[in-house]
């Protein structure tokens, strides 16, 4: 049985922040962050793990970044130091941000070109298994590709979108954020295969999955079709999609993304490649927030 990261995408949805058991830590007046010595071995064994998990599966342009980015492997990386990097690659900055935040605060800061990060880290007990994105995820798992000029754009335009998209709206482009940012592989025309998406590249059971697994579903990505299609998050993909080059996102950030939104309304959803996700009984319902 796969063990993975559980980091919500309450990105996707409007959340309740009292939801979170983690809180961010404050960010002084240097925009530091004082992490502990704990917290530091926390970062060394998750980048350890996950720097061995992803050798020869993830994309170029991802270990291009990682290169920039020069991540500390003993210590937390501090946000100032990856967003000097960022601005002088792409313009963007990491935000300091509560442990979860809603729709609007999250498409607002992506159409500043600024990326949401909690400030805490998971703790040794949910080591392989973490509902909320956490700092690791973020910085280990998005960074890098924000320093590709492509990456960077396809992810400002879709904050641009989605500020100004009605709720049902967002719904279907989350679809697209999730199975591209979070999700996506790349697969050029003689059939090589790798990851660019930061919800596989820092979760190991979902990078060997997503690379290796003959059980899942790999297609190429029609952005209709993405649209339509259902997802959970609390289970391995059952499907990814592919593009052959990061290129591609900026072509697609060029389209009329809201009429594809609504041709995949008129469509209708596809039926899904997942079961029912089991209803909670009474009282997991009391307790699941105690």
């Amino acid at each position: 049985m796969f063990t993975r990261d559980f980091y919500a995408r309450q990105r996707h949805k409007a959340v309740n922040v009292k939801q979170s058991k983690y809180e961010s830590k404050p960010v002084d007046e240097r925009g530091r962050v004082a992490w502990s010595a704990q917290e530091n071995d926390v970062w060394r064994q998750l980048v350890t793990r996950q720097l061995a998990c992803i050798k020869d599966k993830a994309c170029q342009e991802y270990l291009d970044g990682l290169r920039m980015l020069d991540l500390p492997h003993d210590t937390v990386p501090q946000i100032p130091d990856v967003n000097a990097v960022l601005m002088r690659e792409t313009g963007w900055q990491v935000a300091p941000v509560p442990a979860l935040i809603d729709f609007d605060h999250f498409f607002a800061l992506l159409a500043d070109k600024k990326f949401p990060a909690a400030t805490f880290l998971r703790t040794k007990d949910d080591f392989d298994y973490l509902q909320e994105p956490d700092y690791f995820h973020e910085i280990f798992g998005h960074c890098a590709m924000l320093t590709h000029p492509a990456f960077a754009e396809f992810t400002h335009m879709y904050g641009q979108l989605g500020k100004q998209a009605t709720p049902k709206e967002r719904v279907y482009l989350a679809r697209l954020y999730w199975f591209t940012v979070e999700f996506g592989l790349l697969s050029d025309s003689q059939g090589n295969r790798s990851i660019y998406g930061g919800g596989i590249l820092s979760s190991p059971a979902e990078t060997e999955y997503a690379f290796n697994s003959d059980k899942a579903v790999r297609k190429p990505l029609e952005v209709i079709d993405v649209m339509r299609t259902p997802y959970r998050i609390d289970i391995m993909q059952p499907i990814y999609f592919t593009i052959e080059s990061i290129d591609d996102l900026f072509a697609i950030s060029q389209r009329d993304l809201i009429a594809d939104v609504h041709q995949a309304m008129e469509l209708g959803l596809h039926a899904p490649l997942f079961p029912p996700k089991p209803k909670k009984t009474e009282q997991q319902k009391e307790t699941q927030h105690v």
